[in-house]
């Protein structure tokens, strides 16, 4: 096993206001899709390279409290720059972490869900 991380969803009110917020601080594209019950915009990734989506649907609600996703930044200073322009907040960060592990922020998206942005070193 290389990874734990296998896939993750982001819990969404508002599926295009959420993939429009990520697509602007990722500067990136959403690839949509819709099952029964469920909404999808998924992110960009290679197989077999773990991957995530934004979710829409009755049984997931967005949040603030509980687990956190810490998604790859690739320029943190810049990207917290389109967060606050895109209807998010930076509520901490950014922070360097010791041992060159690198430096991350963690921010409120459009839809109130608090997620981490890292960026390696």
């Amino acid at each position: 096993m290389d990874t734990i991380i296998n896939w993750f969803e982001i819990p969404v009110q508002d599926l295009e206001r959420a993939a429009a917020f990520y697509e602007a601080v990722f500067a990136t594209k959403l690839h949509r899709e819709t099952m029964p019950g469920m909404e999808m915009a998924i992110f960009p990734h290679t197989k077999p390279n773990p991957g995530g989506a934004l979710l829409k649907s009755d049984a997931f609600k967005p949040s603030a409290q509980g687990s956190v996703v810490y998604l790859h930044a690739s320029d943190l200073s810049a990207m917290l720059e389109r967060v606050a322009s895109s209807g998010g907040e930076c509520v901490f960060g950014p922070q360097e972490l010791p041992d060159d592990i690198g430096t991350f922020a963690l921010i409120i998206d459009s839809e109130g869900n608090r997620v981490g942005l890292h960026q390696p070193v």
